[in-house]
């Protein structure tokens, strides 16, 4: 099993800066794909920004240009700084990681989440 722990969100003003980080712990082998992924009240949740192991990105149109994903291999840990904020940011972030075992065997996992916050 791999537990998701994320931190950093907040409340913060239309314009400011957030980084959120996101560490996995428990039996790692070997951690795949890691990403953001938002829910807004009433609204499914969507896609921030994902980082292959390899560092290749992927953005959402929505954060491009504002968001920058970035990972510690050795940390075990995925960051999301966040700047320029804008009202429509204001969700619950939550962390994903792909994970394979020694087997090679595959599994999603998700964090609880973390809340921001942007006030206009």
């Amino acid at each position: 099993q791999v537990q998701l722990v994320e931190s950093g969100g907040g409340l913060v003003q239309a314009g400011g800066s957030l980084r959120l980080s996101c560490v996995a712990s428990g039996s790692i082998f070997s951690l795949g794909t890691m990403g953001w992924y938002r829910q807004a009240p009433g609204k499914q949740r969507e896609l921030v920004a994902t980082i292959t192991s390899g560092r290749r990105t992927n953005y959402a149109d929505s954060v491009k240009g504002r968001f920058t994903i970035s990972r510690d291999n050795a940390k075990n840990t995925v960051y999301l700084q966040m700047n320029s904020l804008k009202p429509e940011d204001t969700a619950v972030y939550y962390c994903n990681a792909d994970h394979a075992n020694w087997g090679g065997s595959r599994s999603d996992y998700w964090g609880h989440g973390t809340q921001v916050t942007v006030s206009s």
